[in-house]
């Protein structure tokens, strides 16, 4: 297609112009939709391909959240080792903040999920600043000890921006807006999400209350583990 051959010389609108002048009669998504398959990764196209797309700004008749062209934080999960993506080593793990009231200022749980056991740590932090984030992570690893974290995969998120400076481990970062990357750890924090609702702020959460989700999570039965739980495959690691 005109998109495929010349990304860098002219804007899907006028591809989309072009091909709908050639071929009149052949279906033609249009352009919008050619943005959202560029998104979705479905098409052998990114958007730094798309300088016109990094200055595109979408009008909407409501006031949602728009998005921004991210750039990458770090090693992309793309280079992520084949025992982490296959789930063939204990030891790679994925990480996200849940969040009580949207606001960078406000407490929030850091959670770490492993992928093979689904074991799962959970930190409060004073806020989500890419700093303290930081802090959290690395003082997570140095706690539970660096032979115990091979990899550490999160999202491609601000407050994530300085999580390439942590030591003892190799973080790598999913695409943006992919959640699905890092789907083990999405589906525990909505299990956090029974004992926490959204928007509530976290600041009167207390430590006792953490651990006691984080041992119900991880003292947990799972089909998928053979009805073991996370703490049966990883018993010395509490």
């Amino acid at each position: 297609s005109e998109l495929h051959k010349k990304p860098r010389e002219q804007s899907v609108d006028t591809c989309v112009h072009k091909y709908k002048m050639a071929w009149p009669d052949r279906p033609c998504p249009s352009t919008p939709t050619v943005y959202r398959y560029i998104d979705a990764g479905l098409l052998d196209v990114t958007n730094s391909d798309l300088p016109m797309k990094l200055r595109r700004h979408v009008r909407s008749g409501h006031k949602t959240h728009q998005r921004k062209n991210k750039r990458a934080l770090g090693k992309s999960i793309e280079d992520r080792p084949a025992a982490a993506n296959d789930r063939t080593e204990i030891g790679h793990w994925e990480g996200d903040l849940v969040k009580g009231k949207r606001v960078a200022s406000e407490p929030a749980l850091l959670t770490l999920t492993e992928r093979v056991s689904r074991y799962e740590i959970i930190l409060k932090i004073a806020n989500y600043h890419a700093d303290t984030c930081r802090q959290a992570v690395q003082d997570a690893i140095d706690d539970y000890g660096p032979e115990h974290f091979k990899t550490l995969t999160f999202d491609n998120g601000s407050e994530f921006a300085d999580l390439s400076k942590v030591q003892g481990t190799t973080v790598y970062f999913a695409h943006p807006y992919s959640p699905w990357e890092r789907g083990t750890n999405e589906n525990q924090n909505q299990l956090i999400r029974e004992f926490i609702p959204k928007g509530k702020s976290m600041k009167s959460l207390t430590l006792s209350l953490i651990q006691a989700i984080q041992d119900a999570l991880n003292q947990r039965p799972r089909k998928l583990l053979g009805y073991k739980s996370a703490m049966d495959i990883l018993p010395d690691f509490d």
